[in-house]
């Protein structure tokens, strides 16, 4: 046993050794804002407030609990700053915990613990994500903690070993949501094993007991409890629409069979229900897609009762609570189907082990793929540092960009904000820019660089189809590329006068008219504005008539409209109902010096699956 735990944590350590350098990507970035609130606030981490793809949102709605932003804020505070090498040097030991655990498990499933533990850590979104500060790989260690010694003290029939069990479950229940699956896992497991052990069956519950006191404890002072908060950001980021939940299915039957390396299941288990694979054709043809699938069915059609049907009920809850697909969403199922394959296949022992290296080549391309994507970000804002600690900087984009420019002093755009001549924008075309104005000025490129990673493979990226981190974008499992995985560019912005007096919306010199308020060219005619949407105009004689002419649509809360120039009110009208309208100013001494055109509506509203502030939509304004 001891031989075969130091084999264990050699590979760990040989997989996590040489990623302690990894940069910050992904969701790190949110978690490290909890992180750092909790260094005043160490008992609410997760009642930090920070910008998300432009609009301020409350962390206590994130759909993790606050275990993986407590655990960051207590290497913050002994560190001091956010370092790579220390931060990830700590999480390795979720990977070693995840390690201890599926060895600690398979003993109780299979005489070959040792290889079972080793296709585990083989597993591709256990090498990638486990090189994350998210809260993937602390959840994993905790839930595989948990289940190991519930099933010890179901061999042992050990009040003792529950006891120890309700640690590791509480620590996963804090650390994901989805850990209240376990509760039925387990509960099957005892029915099977000590059908009338009712402290067993009470132990389960641990999860569900623990985030019920999580939502009493954070609402408190009259903050609402934070899943209340959570299905909020669900229902206004649509996240929970139907069709987000078939692309999130459709993703994760695809992941799933490419856990292992998928012929080996397909070997293993394949029969006649393996051949369905084909009707998932219509989803998406790639033979990448298409083996994972087959595997997947290979897998789910086995029958997982001695393992308290771990497989099918994660799989199922996993449709049912996620909503981006992505890989990482699986790891909890990774245990019980390398069990069921290696029990399968041990009189086979040759093609586990080869599964086992082209895992292991496969995860680390992946891996290093990943890492190139992120050090992309670091590389860039690192040869731009001077410009951006001297110049105002706005960052268009999340995810380690906006991390590594804010930490020497870029900030975050928010939604509908001006930038103003001789500020400098940062962009990412991947990470979710938002529309902005640019203030009457215009863009002026300082530096651009195409990310592309020496592996022609593809966990995310433009122009790929590769669900692996949200499927959103595609279904396959990884995707095979040359084209660019992102473009970044930093650009100026300088001032640049007026020449209109009057703007449609789609004319081509518009974004520099616009000084605030008003969102992207929509239909090659009109633009959606918020509350307000200001223009800066030329006039072109010295007495004018402002008009605007605008369309309410019926789902738009506004009907009180209010026409400025340069401050001051000069006409207000209500409109009953929906329409499209003209609303004028009738000949106003505007003088011929440029001014500002102010346009202002009395309501706003969210559209589902938009995060914009909707008040009206604009298709013309100016001077006549």
């Amino acid at each position: 046993m001891l031989r075969h735990l130091l084999i264990i944590f050699a590979l760990v350590m040989a997989l996590r050794v040489p990623f302690f350098t990894q940069p910050i990507q992904g969701d790190d970035i949110y978690y490290l804002e909890g992180a750092q609130y909790a260094q005043t606030n160490p008992a609410h981490p997760h009642q930090a407030r920070y910008l998300f793809q432009g609009r301020m949102v409350e962390m206590s709605g994130h759909p993790h609990p606050p275990l993986n932003a407590a655990i960051l804020a207590a290497l913050l505070a002994i560190t001091g700053e956010v370092n790579e090498v220390p931060f990830h040097a700590a999480y390795t030991l979720f990977s070693l915990l995840a390690a201890l655990g599926m060895y600690a498990i398979s003993r109780h499933f299979t005489s070959h613990p040792l290889i079972a533990t080793m296709l585990f850590c083989a597993v591709p979104a256990f090498v990638v994500n486990g090189n994350s500060l998210e809260s993937d790989l602390p959840f994993l260690a905790f839930w595989m903690l948990g289940i190991a010694a519930f099933l010890e003290a179901l061999e042992r029939n050990s009040s003792k070993w529950l006891l120890i069990a309700t640690l590791p479950l509480s620590l996963a229940a804090l650390a994901a949501y989805q850990s209240v699956v376990v509760i039925p896992i387990l509960c099957f497991l005892t029915a099977r094993k000590r059908p009338t052990w009712w402290l067993a069956y009470l132990v389960a519950l641990t999860p569900v007991l623990i985030l019920f006191i999580y939502q009493i404890a954070e609402a408190t002072g009259g903050k609402a409890p934070p899943l209340q908060v959570t299905a909020g950001y669900f229902k206004e980021y649509g996240l929970q629409q139907l069709t987000a939940k078939i692309r999130n299915a459709e993703a994760l039957t695809g992941h799933l069979g490419w856990m292992l390396f998928p012929l080996l299941p397909i070997l293993a288990f394949g029969n006649r229900w393996t051949f369905a694979a084909l009707l998932w054709a219509a989803i998406e043809w790639n033979p990448l897609y298409l083996t994972g699938v087959a595997a997947t069915i290979a897998l789910l059609t086995q029958n997982s009762r001695r393992f308290g049907w771990w497989p099918h009920l994660f799989f199922a809850s996993s449709l049912a609570l996620f909503f981006a697909g992505s890989a990482r969403y699986l790891l909890p199922l990774a245990a019980p189907i390398i069990l069921l394959t290696v029990e399968q296949l041990k009189e086979r022992p040759k093609l586990l082990y080869a599964s086992l290296a082209a895992n292991l080549i496969l995860a680390l391309a992946l891996a290093f793929t990943n890492y190139q994507h992120w050090a992309g970000y670091r590389d860039f804002v690192h040869a731009h540092r001077a410009e951006i600690q001297s110049t105002r900087v706005w960052v268009n984009g999340e995810w380690g960009l906006r991390f590594y420019a804010e930490s020497i002093g870029a900030l975050p755009l928010a939604q509908g904000q001006a930038i103003r001549p001789g500020d400098m924008i940062l962009t990412s075309e991947l990470g979710y820019p938002i529309p902005f104005t640019l203030g009457g000025g215009q863009l002026v490129a300082v530096a651009k660089q195409d990310i592309n990673p020496t592996l022609p493979l593809r966990l995310i990226g433009l122009n790929s189809n590769s669900g692996y981190s949200t499927a959103s974008v595609g279904v396959l499992p990884f995707d095979i590329s040359n084209t660019p995985l992102d473009r970044i560019r930093l650009d100026r912005v300088i001032e640049s006068k007026p020449t209109l007096s009057y703007v449609p919306m789609n004319a081509p010199d518009a974004e520099r008219h616009i000084l605030s308020g008003a969102y992207q060219l929509e239909d090659g005619k009109s633009r959606w504005i918020g509350k307000q949407v200001r223009l800066i105009l030329q006039p072109g004689k010295e007495t004018n008539d402002l008009s605007a002419t605008i369309y309410i649509p019926p789902t738009a809360k506004a009907r009180k409209i209010r026409l400025e120039w340069n401050g001051q009110l000069l006409t207000e009208q209500t409109y009953s109902k929906d329409g499209r309208y003209t609303i004028t100013a009738k000949a106003i001494h505007t003088g011929t010096q440029q001014g500002v055109l102010t346009l202002e509506c009395d309501a706003t509203f969210q559209s589902p699956g938009d995060t914009r502030e909707l008040g009206l939509i604009l298709i013309e304004a100016g001077l006549r």
